[in-house]
């Protein structure tokens, strides 16, 4: 389900985010000269041979012939996008990944209406997914359930105050709660050892904060400051409907907002977290101890349920002492309000309408435009997922995923990784030595395409048919479970991160792995029928993109075997920094909602694995070309090769947003909105100009321009 916005993450996934530094989509690249590959432009494009059934996954009614390509691409390629694809009134967006989402969406809510249904001969698997999803659905028994199935937590909460002696108490029941999954103050965890990635380490990090990012709570804008209005009252609202008398709770709403305040002043901007020696402090289990006085981290491993460890990394110490002292100072009425309030919010979807209602108001409606609810179906499906992600993908691949799109899939990949590999050698501004630093790390590079060779056992896992918060409670323990075994043991490097149902791609810099789930190897952003052209411009640029992050300014402080390390000469390093800094300045002038700027430092990463993986796709499809005898200047539907390729990439973007989803984007994400991300790479491509013809000097094709690989 949409748990209070996609920001609001189980704990499992912030686990694995900061353990094995996920990236979403990116990678720099080194420019050859383009004198030697580009095309000669399109007024000189001819009808040259191509394969006669190929076809073109373009969508010809996107393209508005009003605009110029040159001036603006993205409303050349996406400007009819809007007209024909109106934001659902369930939906904050409506984009090319919705699309498919949607589709997939449907798919596995139909496969769970059918394991839904007991026949006999089901396999454990199917009917735990049927059952997840019945209990889900059946909301005359969430609403007959009430606040029973938390009223044990609620409980132990309101013993911080009525009881003697509750402040000691705190850790253990911090644990308590970190095990049904809501991380509160503190995150604990597995990570692979920065240092050695072959092994897991205990790793503890922030908490949860009830506002997405910490920004929201220190800047002084008017849109702060509502925001921070209506959030206090929505806390307030929560707790009245969890049986706090109203006055009391508009009081310690109001303390709660005071206190995160506080912590938020302590914890790491999004650009300080971004640099990975920021969140790399290994301790000692005793020293640490030693420098949180009064917090009894014993008696919350006890109760997380944790094995006994020597060392930890401390994500942010500064951080941690704040914490310590909040923990040792807030009244006991503040701390429970909070903890209430992140129970309430964090089983919002499990408990009774009334909670989910006023969780979507200001999560969804409030911060991203939203006007309703997605269907119920479809967000119990998002929850089966979350917690049995691999059972119902074995399900989806079997009914859904044709097996020959992981080889094809697998042999574009490689041909966008050969692409990088020789281009390395056209690099002018990186020494010798480090150009073979980083091919060994892109030779190291594993791909995981459609779905994991070996699939998760959830045999432990008990599921029932009509107690979706009961799920929930064992789901979360379950996970909880699984992420504390693996400390002190070997990284499991087959392991696979995220569900194949996902429909996205990712590349962790703690493996240096690529992933590409099957939900995502599918039209229109792959199709193994459609020309070279589509396929590169829209799967290719994702391939190089995942690839680019190994690369960008954090995959660059990691080597090949995923340890933390300085691979790079210090004139090399001075060089990249300066042509990131071109990115950072070029991006930061982007004004997508209002007078509000895009922050090139904090999307710096995403926009070097756009830029640089653009360019490493195209040079795999002309390589492509070149090998198959097909001219790149043959035309399907009256456009080029080149050109195909181009508009293949912008419309993987075409986006219609709500106002308040892009704020909130630009706030707290480290993508650049799509717009942007189509004409923030395309004024950087050496081939873009040639291939529509564009003068120098153009908006699309500026005199100067950023490079980085």
């Amino acid at each position: 389900m949409q748990k209070t916005a996609d920001f609001r993450l189980r704990k499992s996934f912030i686990t694995i985010a900061i353990a094995m530094e996920v990236v979403l989509a990116t990678l720099l690249i080194g420019l050859p000269s383009f004198a030697q590959v580009a095309p000669s432009g399109a007024d000189k494009m001819n009808s040259a041979s191509i394969p006669a059934a190929a076809v073109t996954t373009i969508n010809m009614d996107w393209i508005d012939r009003t605009a110029d390509p040159c001036t603006d691409f993205y409303r050349f390629a996406c400007g009819n996008f809007a007209a024909s694809h109106p934001i659902p009134p369930d939906q904050a967006t409506m984009n090319v990944g919705l699309i498919t989402r949607t589709k997939v969406s449907e798919q596995l809510s139909g496969i769970l209406e059918r394991a839904a249904t007991k026949k006999e001969g089901q396999d454990s698997n199917k009917q735990k997914i049927g059952n997840y999803y019945e209990a889900c659905m059946n909301t005359d028994a969430i609403e007959k359930a009430g606040l029973s199935p938390i009223q044990p937590l609620l409980k132990a909460i309101d013993a911080l105050v009525k009881e003697p002696g509750g402040r000691q108490h705190l850790p253990e029941l911090i644990g308590r709660l970190e095990r049904e999954g809501l991380v509160v103050f503190f995150n604990y965890g597995s990570m692979a050892d920065r240092d050695d990635a072959r092994k897991q380490v205990a790793n503890i990090d922030r908490g949860n904060l009830g506002l997405p990012d910490p920004g929201y709570y220190l800047r002084s804008e008017a849109r702060d400051q509502e925001v921070r209005r209506k959030y206090v009252d929505h806390v307030a609202r929560m707790l009245v409907l969890g049986g706090v008398d109203p006055t009391e709770a508009a009081q310690e709403a109001r303390d709660v907002l005071a206190m995160e305040t506080n912590l938020a002043q302590s914890a790491l901007s999004e650009i300080e977290r971004r640099k990975t020696a920021n969140r790399h402090h290994m301790v000692t289990l005793a020293a640490f101890e030693a420098s949180a006085p009064g917090l009894d981290f014993r008696a919350f491993l006890k109760a997380v349920h944790a094995g006994h460890v020597e060392i930890l990394n401390e994500s942010e110490p500064t951080y941690d002492q704040a914490m310590v002292r909040v923990l040792r100072e807030a009244s006991l009425g503040t701390l429970a309000a909070y903890l209430r309030y992140q129970l309430l919010t964090a089983y919002a979807d499990e408990l009774p309408k009334r909670f989910d209602d006023e969780n979507f108001d200001f999560y969804l409606r409030t911060l991203r435009g939203q006007e309703q609810q997605a269907p119920r179906r479809r967000r119990c499906a998002k929850e089966v997922e979350s917690a049995l992600g691999e059972a119902l993908a074995q399900v989806y691949i079997k009914q859904y995923f044709a097996s020959a799109n992981k080889a094809k899939t697998l042999e574009l990949v490689q041909n966008v990784e050969r692409a990088m590999d020789r281009d390395l050698d056209q690099i002018g501004w990186m020494s010798f030595a480090t150009k073979e630093r980083a091919r060994e790390k892109l030779h190291a590079v594993t791909n995981k395409v459609g779905y994991p060779d070996r699939f998760r056992d959830y045999s432990a896992l008990t599921v029932y048919r009509d107690t979706a918060a009961e799920n929930l409670l064992r789901a979360n323990e379950f996970e909880e479970d699984r992420d504390l075994s693996k400390i002190g043991k070997p990284t499991n490097r087959s392991e696979w991160f995220r569900t194949p149902t996902v429909v996205d791609a990712f590349y962790y810099m703690s493996t240096n792995d690529m992933y590409f789930p099957a939900a995502i190897l599918q039209a229109p952003l792959y199709d193994a029928t459609a020309d070279d052209a589509s396929n590169y411009g829209h799967i290719g640029s994702m391939i190089g993109h995942e690839l680019t992050h190994a690369f960008d300014n954090q995959g660059k402080d990691f080597g090949p075997t995923g340890n933390l390390e300085n691979w790079w000469t210090a004139d090399d390093l001075k060089s990249y920094k300066e042509r990131t800094q071109c990115l950072v300045d070029e991006y930061s002038a982007f004004v997508p909602v209002g007078d509000l700027h895009v922050d090139g430092r904090r999307t710096l990463g995403e926009n070097t694995a756009d830029n640089g993986g653009l360019v490493l796709s195209y040079l795999a499809y002309l390589e492509q070309e070149r090998e198959r005898g097909v001219d790149p200047e043959a035309k399907i539907d009256g456009f080029t090769g080149s050109q195909r390729f181009y508009l293949a990439f912008a419309q993987g973007w075409c986006e219609n947003a709500r106002p308040e989803n892009i704020t909130t984007q630009v706030l707290t994400d480290t993508h650049t909105p799509r717009k942007f991300r189509v004409n923030g790479s395309i004024v950087n491509q050496p081939a873009f100009a040639p291939a529509f013809s564009c003068k120098a000097g153009a908006p699309m094709a500026p005199v100067t321009s950023c490079r980085v690989w």
